[in-house]
């Protein structure tokens, strides 16, 4: 996507790092091209020991580094290949885990907790006028936890429009794929435009969407997964309460539980799960895209529960539907080749009983990369939309049958995470 700054002189994305004039950000090694390069060079530096073998005027130390450079080139070919095919890393940038560019893919900067927003709201209203939304780049610092990290907007055709004064719009809090970059779904799954197109068709009411950087920095070896760390970081509670208050406080968008839904692929997906299930007071629908159902335990997540059951079982998405049920809607899609992914279904199809609403689909085997996600990412909007309301007026009241005042919040255990939610504390 084109950076815009029209109609906001003040405009300014954080100074990127770069590796000369080029954004590691910007840099694809998911790509064909790259791996059958990478293989070649492989293949080349292989037929070199031997090739060489005698003939290296230092004789042993010629022998020993045209031997460590083929291990190197076929273990590096190998591991472009893996990471391709599963789309983990889809660029430098990512996969060192530096963030050179947080705004890429944005149209214009609102600073630090939105505070310039009024400066890019004129930005906003320029790209409305032909039809397109606009992705906004800013930090959130969570009142709860203290933390601040990158946050993506998408503001939709309408946010602005003297029509919409006084509405509030529903909200889908859009939680990126491990290693979790917001720029990630506007760039690479294409959302802005999709949305763009399904808004303008009417196939969706005009939704604000926020993508949060769930993980943090460094990226490369590390996973939240989303969860209130023991004694570590407070990633749930982050991207639970600290960005719906301060959306609350700084977007036009609605407050109820019926006008916020989460949605996510892979790691995303456990994450907009399982943090719908914890929070129902605050989230009323929930999509996983070849998700999961409990938090990963290897070499990039480590050990995130210490030990803690109580922890670990709160959050397990299965245990939590089945012992604290709630007014859910829920989506959760598998690829037919996964038999993880469709494990996990079956252990969500077992614990799901009213008033949850479970929907499961099965998709035919593409594999779990990036052409999956903007392949489905059609009919998931389609489903997303057939379960967000409209936008609301600020002074509509709450319809005769409203449950949003009436879901509590479930009693959750202490991680100890430096201001994490625990108890039935609800605290916005």
């Amino acid at each position: 996507m084109a950076i815009d700054t029209r109609g906001n002189p003040h405009f300014r994305h954080p100074a990127p790092a770069t590796l000369g004039r080029v954004h590691a950000s910007t840099i694809r090694i998911d790509t064909t091209g790259v791996v059958l390069g990478a293989a070649i060079v492989a293949v080349v530096a292989v037929a070199m020991v031997p090739w060489r073998w005698d003939r290296w005027r230092r004789l042993v130390l010629g022998r020993v580094l045209t031997t460590v450079l083929a291990v190197a080139m076929v273990v590096a070919a190998c591991g472009l290949g893996v990471n391709a095919a599963g789309s983990f890393y889809p660029t430098l940038g990512s996969l060192i885990g530096t963030s050179p560019n947080p705004g890429e893919g944005t149209v214009a900067d609102a600073g630090p907790d939105g505070r310039d927003l009024g400066r890019a709201l004129s930005t906003v209203t320029d790209r409305a006028a032909s039809g397109h939304g606009s992705m906004l780049h800013l930090t959130v610092t969570g009142r709860r936890t203290g933390i601040t990290r990158d946050v993506d907007v998408y503001l939709p055709v309408g946010y602005t429009a003297p029509e919409y004064r006084g509405f509030r719009f529903p909200v889908i809090e859009w939680i990126p794929h491990f290693p979790g970059e917001p720029r990630q779904v506007t760039t690479l799954y294409g959302l802005p435009d999709l949305l763009d197109r399904k808004i303008a068709s009417r196939q969706m009411p005009p939704t604000v969407v926020i993508v949060p950087d769930y993980n943090g920095e460094p990226r490369m070896t590390h996973d939240s997964e989303c969860v209130d760390a023991v004694g570590g970081t407070a990633n749930d509670t982050y991207l639970s309460a600290d960005i719906r208050s301060w959306a609350n406080r700084t977007l036009a968008v609605r407050t109820d539980r019926e006008g916020w839904a989460l949605t996510g692929w892979s790691s995303g997906g456990y994450c907009a799960l399982n943090l719908a299930v914890r929070h129902p007071q605050w989230f009323s629908v929930a999509v996983s895209m070849s998700g999961y159902d409990t938090a990963a335990k290897d070499a990039q997540t480590g050990d995130l529960f210490r030990g803690r059951e109580d922890i670990r079982h709160a959050n397990d998405v299965s245990a939590a539907l089945r012992e604290h049920p709630a007014p859910l809607r829920l989506l959760a899609t598998a690829d037919e080749a996964s038999g993880e992914e469709k494990a996990a279904l079956d252990r969500l199809r077992a614990a799901a009983a009213p008033p949850v609403e479970l929907t499961t689909w099965v998709f035919p085997a593409a594999g779990h990369n990036l052409g999956a996600v903007q392949a489905h990412l059609p009919q998931i909007l389609d489903w997303l939309n057939a379960q967000l309301g409209n936008p609301i007026a600020t002074d509509t009241p709450a319809p005769p049958n409203a449950v949003s005042n009436s879901i509590g919040p479930w009693s959750l255990p202490d991680s100890g995470a430096q201001g994490g939610l625990r108890g039935t504390d609800a605290a916005l």
